[in-house]
């Protein structure tokens, strides 16, 4: 009876410990506070869903996270992350040299263009010659903020900046800006949608490294190695086993990981 007892408290310890690790392994996710459709919005009931969600589960599940997605307001998700919020930011984050400066990313997991858009018979293109005297939206602290500010700020007649891509989207089609400019898969999900029948991509703008980056990444801390090597290793794991291109092709008909 005594042995018993005993092996029923050590199996009751082991199970504790285990639970406990498993807590440990608990990370928050920061993702943008607002809908940024395919790739993260809330659903009726108010689960966030689409494509960053879809790979999160998975990079997660292969690191065997617990990963707990956490909105956070766009303009203060680096701090966020560098105060301690939150752990990692999957928000469509592109790997800049300025951002480098004050964070670390794991590798890319994807890359686009960016693009232009425009209201339809509006005849101009995505180019400082085509932008000169037009009011160009962006969100607040992007680099289309940054580079629009930088290739189009001597020309435009305004670049007006918003909270959230939406506002800037919405301003689009009911006039109150010319174009905006935004990652393209971002602004096809707009064209696509109810609203956006009013507007069309005008192309995407020519690319500056040092701006745009090199892809989007993971946003970590600097001193989180373990975490990012932990993030670099399942990225690898879900593009060569297939998990990548399965959740990818509901969403897209091309490949989103790029050169």
């Amino acid at each position: 009876m005594k042995h018993i007892l005993k092996t029923t408290l050590a199996a009751a310890a082991l199970a504790t410990t285990a639970f406990t690790g498993a807590l440990a392994e608990e990370v928050k996710v920061g993702i943008a506070a607002e809908p940024y459709p395919p790739f993260t919005s809330p659903d009726s009931s108010g689960k966030w869903v689409g494509w960053e969600i879809e790979f999160m589960d998975a990079i997660c599940a292969e690191a065997k996270l617990d990963c707990v997605v956490t909105p956070v307001a766009w303009d203060g998700i680096i701090p966020a992350l560098t105060s301690g919020k939150i752990d990692m930011i999957i928000g469509s984050m592109s790997i800049t040299e300025e951002r480098l400066k004050t964070i670390d990313f794991s590798d890319k997991y994807y890359n686009t263009p960016t693009g232009i858009i425009g209201a339809k018979g509006d005849d101009f293109e995505a180019t400082p010659e085509g932008l000169s005297g037009k009011i160009i939206g962006v969100q607040v602290s992007t680099i289309h903020a940054d580079y629009a500010e930088k290739h189009f700020g001597d020309v435009a007649a305004e670049i007006k900046q918003y909270q959230t891509q939406d506002e800037a989207n919405q301003d689009l089609a009911a006039g109150r800006v010319d174009a905006v400019q935004a990652d393209a898969i971002a602004l096809d999900a707009f064209l696509k949608s109810e609203g956006g029948d009013c507007c069309e991509l005008k192309g995407n703008v020519e690319d500056d490294q040092a701006i745009l980056g090199a892809g989007v990444g993971v946003g970590l801390r600097k001193d989180d190695t373990e975490l990012k090597d932990k993030l670099n290793a399942a990225i690898k794991a879900i593009r060569d086993n297939g998990t990548y291109e399965s959740f990818s092709e509901k969403y897209f008909d091309f490949d989103i990981y790029g050169s």
